[in-house]
């Protein structure tokens, strides 16, 4: 074949409005996994959150991955094992706090099946917990509760809003951690060089694949790096319009069983 991997954003691409996963492009993307391609879901959920889905594609039987925290972290699902792991200096945590703290944005980290956060009632704290399905742990000191390696951090809060702070806060760290957002109302802070394209540029070497034999779908601003890193960039029809413009094609929308659509479109043998 000539394409052996499929990187698969979540959120707006494999995920319908409802969060579900269609049947129809679960009979494709089993069909292909069938046919010796590797699946690998990667998004800026946790590890926790992406889980679930990878079960119910079965990767741990077909020998797909899980790329969490937008690269971060690398999970093979037929052995639990962590390929690839990076985390953020605690000084670091310090600073994001004090940078934010008297901003109007919620903080929050993730602890194993819990959201970790100072403002437990946020309307955009409260939509992360929904889409991971993890529960809300309200803490009066988050710096003081944060005691364990962290590999994101994640402000949320209006999109207009959050567009001057990113800015702001890319100048002030400069190269010293990632930020960008992966949603309009969601800042994503990630160790330094830490993007989608960059992990996976470490999991083909894992697999002795080249780039050339990956086709990635996504639609948020956090895959695009990963859609112009790609052998082939796929944008949802529902994509920002500058991921449309990088990538090397559009198929249909999350709501239109795109990506099996675009299965369809680079693997003619999948049905």
């Amino acid at each position: 074949m000539k394409y052996k991997v499929l990187v698969l954003d979540l959120d707006g691409t494999l995920t319908n409005s409802k969060k579900k996963i269609t049947d129809y492009t679960k009979k494709i993307l089993l069909n292909l996994q069938k046919k010796g391609v590797h699946i690998v879901l990667a998004s800026g959920r946790p590890e926790y959150g992406i889980w679930p889905l990878a079960r119910e594609l079965e990767l741990e039987k077909y020998g797909g991955y899980i790329l969490a925290f937008n690269g971060g972290k690398i999970v093979e699902c037929s052995t639990k094992k962590t390929i690839f792991e990076q985390t953020i200096e605690y000084s670091y945590v310090q600073e994001i706090y004090e940078q934010v703290k008297d901003k109007k944005v919620a903080l929050l980290t993730y602890e194993n099946d819990s959201l970790i956060t100072e403002t437990p009632k946020d309307f955009y704290v409260e939509k992360e917990s929904f889409i991971n399905k993890m529960k809300i742990k309200g803490v009066e000191d988050f710096i003081q509760y944060i005691s364990f390696p962290i590999t994101k951090c994640l402000i949320t809060g209006d999109g207009t809003y959050l567009e001057r702070l990113e800015k702001k806060l890319q100048e002030y760290f400069k190269d010293e951690l990632s930020i960008y957002r992966s949603e309009p109302f969601f800042l994503e802070i990630m160790p330094p060089l830490i993007d989608k394209a960059k992990s996976l540029e470490k999991l083909l070497r894992y697999l002795d694949c080249s780039r050339k034999e990956m086709v990635a779908c996504g639609d948020g601003l956090n895959d695009l790096t990963m859609i112009e890193y790609a052998g082939i960039g796929v944008a949802m029809d529902n994509a920002q319009p500058v991921l449309k413009e990088k990538s090397d094609f559009v198929t249909l929308s999350n709501d239109q069983d795109g990506v099996a659509e675009a299965v369809k479109h680079f693997w003619k043998e999948i049905a």
